[in-house]
C-alpha cells in the first residue's frame, strides 16, 4: 500500500467481487437469467481488479505494443468497456423476457417446485463456497510466508485465486438446473438457453486458464454468447402459440 498506492486499490475490489458472489448464491433461487448476469458481473469485476495490478506494471514509452505489460492492460481496458455494455443488453433483454406466471408448464405447482429446488441448491452452495474460500486463503497464506513448504496448490496468477475453483462449481450447479428443467418442462427453447448458459460458465472457466489476448477473447465471447442465446430464446417466448404447442399437448 505505501509503495504503490494504485495497486494497492486491487484489495478493496476484492472485497466488492466477494460480495458479487454473495448475490449470485441470493439471487439464484429467483431468475436464472438474474443468476447469470451476476456471473457476468464477477467476471467484469475481475477484470476492472486486473486493471489497477496491471497499472503497476505500465512502462511509458513509445514501444507500448512491444511490452507484455501494457499490452494486457490495453486488452483489459478495452475488455471492460465491451463487457459493461454486453452485460447492459443482457440485463435488459432479461427483463424484456415474458414474466414467469405466464411460461408454460406442464403442471403450475412445477414451477413452485422448480424454485423450491432452487433454494436448496442455495443453501448447499453457501457451505460449499465457504469452506472453498477458506481454503484457497490458507493455501494462499502458506504459499506466501512458506514457499518451501507451500500446497501443491500453486497460485501463479492471483487473479485465479478462488474463481477457477468457483466457476467450475457454477458450470456443476448449472448442470444440475438444467437436468432438473428438463424434468418440468420439454421446452426446446428453454433447454437451448439453460444449456447455452453452461457453455458461456465454461468459456468463463476456461479463460483463467489462459493469459494476454486469448484471456480476454474468451471472456468477451462468454458474455456474447450468454447475450445471444437470451436474445433468441426471448424470440420464441413471443410466439407461444407456434412453439409451446407440444407442451400443451402433452
Amino acid at each position: 500500500m505505501l509503495s504503490n498506492p494504485i495497486v494497492a486499490t486491487y484489495t478493496p475490489f476484492s472485497f466488492i467481487i466477494v460480495y458479487e458472489v454473495y448475490m449470485l448464491v441470493y439471487y439464484l433461487p429467483r431468475s436464472i437469467t438474474t443468476y447469470i448476469s451476476k456471473q457476468y458481473e464477477i467476471i467484469t469485476l475481475i477484470i476492472i481488479r486486473r486493471l489497477f495490478k496491471d497499472l503497476g506494471n505500465l512502462e511509458i514509452t513509445s514501444n507500448w505494443f512491444d511490452i507484455s505489460g501494457d499490452l494486457q492492460f490495453t486488452y483489459d481496458l478495452i475488455a471492460s468497456l465491451v463487457l459493461f455494455y454486453l452485460l447492459y443488453l443482457f440485463v435488459l433483454k432479461g427483463k424484456q423476457a415474458l414474466p414467469v406466471k405466464s411460461e408454460i408448464w406442464p403442471q403450475p405447482a412445477n414451477l413452485a417446485r422448480f424454485i423450491r429446488f432452487k433454494k436448496g441448491l442455495a443453501v448447499i452452495l453457501i457451505p460449499v463456497l465457504l469452506g472453498l474460500a477458506l481454503f484457497t486463503f490458507v493455501t494462499w497464506s502458506i504459499d506466501i510466508f512458506s514457499p518451501a513448504t507451500s500446497a501443491p496448490l500453486a497460485f501463479k496468477n492471483i487473479n485465479s485465486i478462488f474463481f477457477d475453483q468457483f466457476f467450475t462449481i457454477l458450470i456443476v450447479v448449472d448442470v444440475i438446473l438444467l437436468l432438473f428443467s428438463f424434468f418440468l418442462t420439454k421446452r426446446f427453447h428453454t433447454v437451448i438457453r439453460n444449456s447455452g448458459f453452461i457453455v458461456s460458465t465454461i468459456l468463463i472457466r476456461l479463460s483463467f486458464s489462459t493469459e494476454g489476448l486469448v484471456n480476454v477473447v474468451l471472456i468477451v465471447s462468454s458474455v456474447l454468447f450468454g447475450l445471444l442465446i437470451l436474445t433468441i430464446h426471448n424470440l420464441y417466448q413471443k410466439m407461444p402459440e407456434v412453439f409451446d404447442n407440444e407442451e400443451r399437448e402433452s
